[in-house]
């Protein structure tokens, strides 16, 4: 029987390449969106013509009753899940002093409640199968970025909170989470900004969804780790 990948947030950007990375290595997908319902259809359609099952399920992560919607959907469907794949999230580049109380809360539900919410739908079906969560953090996560202010806080909260949960549901369900740098540029990125932003790089060049991928991969296969963080950033969090 194949396993069975959840990826939230798997209609746009990384996640999309997550999801077809692994339909790739042999999975079949849950294809979670919220609002990207084409470019989800568009990702289930090239899972299939990958020769794998796909489910596509529309959900806020942070909304519980889609949450639950959500995990019925794949016990319905697939009755199982090998891995769970934490990839939606909130970006917003607002400066601190600039943020009010509901975009504070909005970025906190998507980026922190809703990979918990998940995990907790999902973790018997997890344990079941042994398997594994993959929780998409950020680089900004690991420093104190001021133009990405909540978003920043959000995602350092993220990987303790996969320390947490890898306790939590050990020793049947493994628990790591990944950092990604510039693997894939922001939307409105200027090619000087980009420039730049691999000049800030150790290894002076930019990453690629691939990277996650290969990440999100290994880790789903490595046995002994659990409650660990990569930081896939070409060295950016090293400093100059």
């Amino acid at each position: 029987m194949p396993s069975v990948a959840l990826v939230t947030g798997a209609a746009v950007r990384v996640g999309r390449a997550i999801a077809l990375g692994l339909a790739d290595a042999g999975y079949d997908i849950v294809v979670n969106y919220h609002f990207s319902e084409g470019p989800a259809r568009e990702v289930a359609d090239l899972v299939e013509a990958r020769g794998r099952d796909a489910l596509i399920v529309q959900g806020d992560v942070s909304n519980p009753d889609d949450v639950t919607h959500l995990g019925e959907a794949v016990r319905s469907r697939f009755g199982r899940l090998d891995l769970l794949v934490n990839s939606a999230s909130s970006f917003h580049s607002t400066s601190l002093l600039d943020i009010d109380s509901d975009e504070w809360d909005r970025v906190m539900e998507v980026n922190l409640k809703g990979p918990h919410l998940v995990v907790r739908e999902c973790a018997d079906l997890l344990r079941t199968a042994r398997g594994a969560v993959v929780n998409i953090a950020d680089h900004m996560g690991l420093e104190p970025w001021v133009r990405y202010a909540h978003h920043s806080v959000s995602k350092a909260a993220l990987v303790h909170l996969t320390r947490i949960q890898a306790k939590a549901l050990a020793p049947e369900v493994r628990v790591n989470a990944i950092a990604p740098g510039l693997v894939l540029a922001p939307e409105g990125l200027s090619a000087e900004e980009l420039a730049s932003e691999v000049d800030l790089t150790a290894l002076k060049v930019a990453g690629s969804p691939d990277d996650v991928i290969g990440t999100v991969l290994f880790l789903a296969s490595s046995a002994y780790i659990t409650g660990q963080l990569i930081v896939v950033d070409g060295g950016r969090t090293l400093g100059r």
